[in-house]
């Protein structure tokens, strides 16, 4: 009789919850965040290089990040990246250092943003329910391999929707949070 991983799903769902972390990072409140520039590429020694890797990103005051580029030469290269990433933004140069003021969002723009936030807690409830039906799929195989029970089947299934229902609170938790977040004037 072998029994499930739970530690594995419940792994697998926190790597979920981890991904949509990070997307919110990305998306805009209105204050300045080292994240909000993290998905820029910039054009440097001949390859697409995330900006981490050619500069240090800092956050000056709320409404500044600035952007302390390592080799001259890549400047122009990591301005015009930070212009082409489709943020929004308009970054100035100041020697080695590109200052990037943070604009206030609008209204149309703040709603426009939460349904982003929606579509990012959708696709994490997605993966995590995929990670629940794997593990459904697995428990149901070993049931008919003769390896576990069917009551054991049913305990273990039950434990695994329990783990899938604190996954999705925790995600409904993240939404309400950046909603607010984002909705913040």
């Amino acid at each position: 009789m072998t029994d499930p991983d739970l530690d594995d799903f419940r792994r697998r769902m926190q790597g979920a919850l981890d991904v949509l972390k990070n997307e919110f990072g990305g998306l805009r409140t209105g204050r300045a965040s080292a994240a909000l520039i993290e998905p820029v590429m910039v054009d440097a020694y001949g390859s697409s290089m995330p900006i981490n890797q050619v500069a240090t990103v800092s956050v000056a005051d709320s409404r500044m990040v600035s952007v302390q580029v390592w080799d001259q030469g890549l400047i122009a290269s990591v301005e015009k990246g930070i212009r082409n990433s489709e943020l929004g933004l308009n970054p100035s140069t100041e020697g080695n250092v590109i200052r990037i003021p943070i604009p206030q969002l609008s209204e149309e723009r703040r709603v426009e943003l939460t349904k982003i936030a929606n579509k990012y807690c959708e696709q994490a409830r997605v993966a995590v329910r995929n990670i629940r039906r794997d593990g459904m799929d697995q428990l149901k195989k070993q049931e008919k391999d003769g390896k576990i029970s069917q009551d054991e089947q049913r305990a273990w299934g039950e434990d695994l929707q329990l783990l899938t229902n604190d996954f999705i609170k925790e995600i409904d938790a993240a939404l309400s949070s950046k909603e607010s977040e984002i909705m913040q004037v």
